[in-house]
């Protein structure tokens, strides 16, 4: 039987954490990183070690920690809830983080998520921090919630409409394409027309930014699409785009086949003038 390895890469980012908060005293940004990091024990140590952290500050860093460690019990909900409920009674970006927080935990967090609920505690964080990151993070998460989860609008189109009116909420360029992303993958799976869908994922991928394989996915779907949509011209742009980003990629073989389709699409398109 062949031996299993542990996971590199994860204990290399752990190991580089640990050398870096040991070379230097942590700081707060050292506790955010190590959480973001899904690496709650650490940022829970980095946090014991602060002692310069104001006291609402250390207590929303207690509770996200806490947050990090699934699946909440009922006991930890009785506990961490209502934590993030008092901050967000302040008027400060804390409270707003807070208040946001408070809106996670019952959209992802709960055993049964109450959407309903988190989808309120959204609208307030935009109702008293307009603009601000918190709201409109809090709006991409609503336009997730209003897309798919919640009874109405029951129309797909008028759940794309929906989420169309909370983008334009949005000003930050990385969460405004996060959320076009979602808008044109919703579409697309309502079955919309491509007229429709298209829009959002070219938007998206303009904005650029994204991480993993979604970029490399991205074009060979917008190329694909376009195919289907009867913009041959784009498509072969799209495709021949994969080829000179992702030349090593493994899907090539498949892309070039239907890139040669396209090809002859367009041919017989000339042939037909």
């Amino acid at each position: 039987m062949p031996r299993s390895f542990p996971n590199l890469g994860a204990a290399c980012l752990t190991l580089a954490s640990a050398l870096a908060l040991t070379a230097a005293e942590p700081t707060l940004d050292d506790v955010w990183m190590l959480a973001a990091s899904n690496q709650p024990l650490e940022a829970s140590a980095a946090l014991g070690e602060l002692d310069a952290v104001d006291a609402r500050t250390r207590e929303l860093a207690e509770a996200l920690l806490a947050m990090a460690r699934p699946p909440l019990s009922d006991g930890d909900w009785a506990r961490i809830e209502p934590v993030f409920a008092r901050l967000a009674q302040g008027d400060d970006a804390l409270a707003a983080q807070a208040l946001y927080l408070q809106a996670r935990m019952h959209q992802a967090q709960k055993g049964e998520p109450d959407l309903a609920r988190a989808a309120e505690l959204y609208r307030e964080l935009d109702r008293r921090w307009p603009g601000s990151h918190w709201a409109q993070l809090g709006m991409v998460k609503l336009g997730l919630v209003t897309l798919y989860a919640t009874a109405e609008p029951a129309d797909p189109r008028d759940r794309v409409a929906a989420a169309e009116a909370v983008l334009t909420k949005i000003s930050e360029s990385a969460l405004q394409r996060d959320l076009q992303l979602q808008i044109g993958w919703a579409a697309l799976y309502y079955e919309l027309p491509l007229e429709e869908v298209l829009p959002h994922l070219q938007a998206a991928d303009a904005f650029g930014g994204l991480m993993g394989i979604t970029p490399e996915d991205l074009v060979i779907q917008l190329g694909e699409l376009s195919f289907r949509a009867g913009r041959l011209a784009e498509a072969c742009r799209y495709f021949e785009r994969f080829f000179a980003e992702y030349p090593t990629s493994t899907r090539s073989y498949n892309v070039r086949q239907r890139l040669h389709e396209v090809d002859a699409a367009l041919a017989a398109r000339e042939d037909g003038k």
